[in-house]
C-alpha cells in the first residue's frame, strides 16, 4: 500500500477507468483451488463464471509441468524443440481427419485476427458475416468485429450482421434453417456495398450473445450457405471447446459438421497464455505464399508443455464425461428452481455451460435486468462467483471448472435458490 490507499484507490489511480470489475463490492483473491477461489480474508468462493482453470485452479499436474519446462528451457519459437510439434499432434487427433494444421498464439484476440487474415487470403474476400451482440476479442480487427462493444456508426462496411440464433426468445426459435437464412440477407448486404465475402465467424455456443445454443441444423445451413457463396466458417471454440459442452469436445460437432477454421483460447493452457487455429492444409498454404507465419511466444515451449498437460487431464480424468453428468443434474436441478422461482424464464446449455435467464414476467419474457445485477451480487456474498451476460444483462452466466463436481454443484444450487427467495423484483 501506498500513502495510506486501500487497494481499490491504488487500482483506479494506476490502471485507469477502463479497467472494470465485478460485484459492487469487488473481491480480493489470493488463492485458488479445483472449483474453488479465497479471498485475503479467508473466505472461499465457488468459481461458477471462470473458463480459463479449466481442469481446475492450479491443477498440480498443469503447475509441475510448466514449473519443470520453465525450469528447464524457455525460448521463441523459431527454434526446433519437441513440445510444440507433441502438442500440435496431441490437439489435431481431437479434431476430424480434414482438419490437419495447427497454428499457434497466445490469446483468443490473436486467433481469431489470424483465422480473418487466412479467411482473407484463402478466398481473395474481406467481408465478415457474425451475429448481433458477438464477442471475438480487443484486437483493432476482432473489436470491429465485435458487435457486443463497436458502436453501431463505428461498424465497418465489411461487416454485416445477423440474429443471435435464440430458441428462447429469438424470430424463429428452434428453427435452424429459418435461422440460417439470414445469412442469405447479409450476404446481400455485402454485395450491395460492393464487398466479396471471406467467413461466418460465430461462438459455437454465443457467450455474450446470452448462452445460446444453436437450434439444431444451424450450423450445418450456415456453413453450406457461406460456401456456395466462397466464403468459409470459422467456428470460434474459445468458450464451448475442450470437452466442456459434455456430449462432444468441440461445440460445432453438436451439428455434425466440419469448419473449415476453428479458434481456440482460455481454456488450452490452464491460465497461462496459450490460443491457436486449426485449419486445412489447403488454407493454409494459400495463406503462406502471403509471406511467413511467426509468432514470438505462440506455442514456445512453456505453453506447449502446458497444453499438453491440460490434454493429460481431460482426457485422464475423464472430464468430458464429468461435464456431462454433472452438468445435466446441475441443468435439472435449475428448473426445479425454476418451479419455484417465477422470474426464471429460462435455463439453457450443455455440459458445464449454463445460463440462467431472469425476466420480469414469462409471458412478456422481459428481461429483468436489475434482478440479475441484483443477483450476482447478492450470491457473491453467499460464497458463490458468477456474472450476467447477454445484450440486457438479465442472465446469469454459470460456467465453472471441469473439475465441477456434484456437491459443487449442489452448493450452487442451494444459494441460487436462497438468494431468489431474498430478492424482491422491483423492475
Amino acid at each position: 500500500m501506498s500513502g495510506g490507499e486501500d487497494l481499490l484507490d491504488r487500482r483506479q489511480r494506476l490502471l485507469g477507468p477502463t479497467y472494470r470489475l465485478f460485484y459492487d463490492e469487488p473481491v480480493h483473491i489470493v488463492r485458488g483451488e479445483g472449483s474453488w477461489l479465497y479471498d485475503a480474508a479467508g473466505k472461499r468462493y465457488l468459481d461458477l463464471y471462470n473458463n480459463v482453470p479449466h481442469v481446475g485452479h492450479c491443477h498440480p499436474h498443469v503447475v509441475e509441468a510448466i514449473t519443470r519446462q520453465l525450469a528447464t528451457l524457455n525460448t521463441h519459437t523459431r527454434y526446433l524443440h519437441d513440445n510444440v510439434v507433441d502438442y500440435a499432434e496431441r490437439l489435431l487427433a481431437k479434431f476430424e481427419d480434414e482438419l490437419d494444421t495447427a497454428m499457434f498464439c497466445c490469446t483468443g484476440s490473436e486467433a481469431n485476427e489470424l483465422a480473418m487474415r487466412v479467411a482473407r487470403s484463402y478466398t481473395g474476400g474481406t467481408g465478415f458475416i457474425v451475429t448481433s451482440y458477438a464477442y471475438h476479442g480487443n484486437t483493432q480487427a476482432t473489436w470491429e468485429i465485435t458487435t457486443a462493444d463497436i458502436p453501431a456508426d463505428q461498424v465497418p462496411d465489411y461487416v454485416a450482421t445477423v440474429p443471435v440464433p435464440d430458441p428462447y426468445r429469438g424470430e424463429h426459435l428452434d428453427d435452424g434453417e429459418a435461422f440460417a437464412a439470414h445469412i442469405s440477407d447479409a450476404l446481400g448486404a455485402l454485395e450491395s456495398r460492393g464487398v466479396k465475402p471471406a467467413a461466418f465467424i460465430i461462438d459455437t455456443i454465443a457467450s455474450s450473445g446470452g448462452v445460446i445454443a444453436p437450434p439444431a441444423g444451424y450450423l450445418a445451413a450456415a456453413a453450406r450457405i457461406v460456401r456456395a457463396a466462397d466464403a468459409l466458417f470459422i467456428a470460434d471454440e474459445v468458450q464451448p471447446g475442450f470437452g466442456r459442452m459434455g456430449r462432444h469436445f468441440w461445440g460445432y460437432q453438436a451439428d455434425g459438421f466440419v469448419p473449415d477454421i476453428v479458434t481456440m483460447g482460455k481454456p488450452m493452457g490452464n491460465g497461462h497464455p496459450l490460443a491457436g487455429v486449426v485449419t486445412r492444409r489447403d488454407i493454409v498454404e494459400a495463406f503462406g505464399k502471403t509471406g511467413d507465419y511467426f509468432n514470438t511466444f505462440g506455442g514456445n515451449p512453456v505453453s506447449a508443455a502446458a497444453g499438453l498437460a491440460v490434454l493429460d487431464v481431460i482426457d485422464d480424468e475423464k472430464l468430458e464425461a464429468n461435464a456431462l453428468e454433472v452438468g445435466a443434474y446441475f441443468i435439472s436441478e435449475l428448473w426445479k428452481l425454476a418451479d419455484r422461482h417465477e422470474r426464471i424464464g429460462d435455463v439453457r446449455g450443455s455440459g458445464l455451460y449454463t445460463g440462467l435467464e431472469l425476466v420480469t414476467d414469462r409471458d412478456s419474457k422481459h428481461p429483468a435486468t436489475n434482478l440479475a445485477k441484483r443477483l450476482a451480487n447478492e450470491l457473491r456474498g453467499r460464497g458463490l462467483l458468477t456474472s450476467t451476460t447477454g445484450p440486457h444483462s438479465n442472465i446469469l452466466k454459470l460456467r465453472g471448472p471441469m473439475v465441477l463436481s456434484h456437491d459443487d454443484a449442489g452448493y450452487a444450487i442451494e444459494r441460487i435458490d436462497a438468494a431468489l427467495s431474498v430478492l424482491r423484483d422491483d423492475e
